[in-house]
C-alpha cells in the first residue's frame, strides 16, 4: 500500500513538473501571440480557439527563451539599414528564425 502511494506521488510530481516545463511561456506572451494571430485571421471565437491552440503547440516544441530569441530575430530582419543586416545575413540568425517558423508550421497543421 505504501509503495503504491509512493509511486502515485512520484507520478503526480512528474506530471506537475512536465506541465510546468511545457507552460513556461508567460501569460502576456501567449496573449500577445493570440491577439496578433486573431488580427491576421479574424476576430471570432473560432479563431480565438485556433490561435490559442497554435501558441500552445509552439510552446510544446520551443522553449520560451528560444521563442523570444526567434521573435527578436524575425522583427530585426524586417528593419532596414546596416544595423539590422546581420540579422538577415548570418546563418545562425537564419536558423534561430527557422526554428520558430517550423514550430508555427506544425501548429498551423494541427490547429487550423
Amino acid at each position: 500500500m505504501i509503495l503504491r502511494l509512493l509511486v502515485l506521488a512520484a507520478t503526480l510530481g512528474a506530471g506537475a513538473a512536465h506541465a510546468q516545463a511545457v507552460n513556461d511561456y508567460p501569460t502576456n506572451a501567449r496573449a500577445e501571440y493570440v491577439f496578433a494571430c486573431m488580427a491576421t485571421n479574424g476576430q471570432s471565437r473560432d479563431m480565438l480557439d485556433r490561435c490559442s491552440c497554435a501558441i500552445d503547440q509552439i510552446a510544446e516544441v520551443l522553449p520560451y527563451d528560444d521563442y523570444v530569441e526567434a521573435e527578436t530575430v524575425l522583427r530585426m530582419q524586417q528593419v532596414t539599414g546596416d544595423r539590422a543586416s546581420m540579422f538577415r545575413g548570418m546563418a545562425q540568425m537564419t536558423e534561430v528564425a527557422a526554428k520558430l517558423k517550423r514550430a508555427e508550421a506544425e501548429a498551423e497543421i494541427l490547429c487550423f
